[in-house]
């Protein structure tokens, strides 16, 4: 019977994804190397172990709708999910390196991505837990059928600076925000009737008469 350990020993931004993308690289190992595992279809789920570093207080400030004000943090900082994903593992024995790929939003109604965009530098602590089912020759060489234990798991600490450049890489200088149609519509005819031509300049010109208006 299979005894699998999962680790991952490292991480990168392939340069020309359809969409961004990380691809962590996992190492998998079984404890008897003469097993022959036909084929594994792996599940993961990855959090964010968001108390196992610190933040800077720009990074508190930027994260204040995510956990609320800093003198609450030891009640509101938990492990956050930031996404799941799977992969097919090809036959191997003893053990194989195989790419995890995790496509990544830049959506900021997502925990995840304003997470992310608080963090300056430094490394974001990860938590894989890992699931699925395993393809393996028995003894005699039929085919057997087990589960990933829910209890396998690996961590792996994800530098601030590879999420950086890779978003740098697909929205340079840019941010990504989604909206209802509705508001779209009325943002969109205001634009039209004060004759601006980017959506920049429309933001700068309401920001500009809100902060007018807020002035005792």
């Amino acid at each position: 019977m299979p005894d699998l350990n999962f680790a991952i020993v490292g991480a990168e931004a392939p340069t020309y994804a359809a969409t961004p993308t990380l691809l962590f690289k996992l190492d998998i190992s079984n404890t008897d190397d003469n097993e022959i595992i036909h084929s594994i279809s792996l599940r993961c789920q990855i959090q964010i172990a968001v108390t196992k570093r610190h933040y800077s207080a720009r990074a508190q400030a930027r994260l204040l709708d995510v956990f609320g004000e800093p003198t609450r943090w030891g009640e509101t900082l938990r492990n956050q999910l930031w996404t799941h994903t799977n992969v097919v593992v090809p036959q191997f024995s003893g053990n194989t390196l195989v790419d995890l790929p995790v496509p990544c939003t830049y959506d900021f109604n997502v925990v995840s991505a304003k997470y992310f965009d608080a963090l300056e530098d430094g490394e974001i602590p990860l938590i894989f837990l890992f699931s699925g089912t395993i393809f393996y020759a028995g003894e005699q060489g039929q085919l057997q059928i087990e589960q990933v234990p829910w209890s396998k798991e690996a961590t792996f600490q994800l530098p601030v600076s590879l999420w950086q450049e890779m978003i740098a890489h697909y929205y340079p200088n840019t941010a990504w925000i989604r909206m209802h149609k509705d508001i779209f519509d009325q943002l969109n005819a205001y634009k039209i009737s004060h004759k601006l031509l980017t959506w920049d300049e429309t933001l700068l010109q309401l920001l500009y008469s809100a902060s007018k208006e807020i002035k005792p």
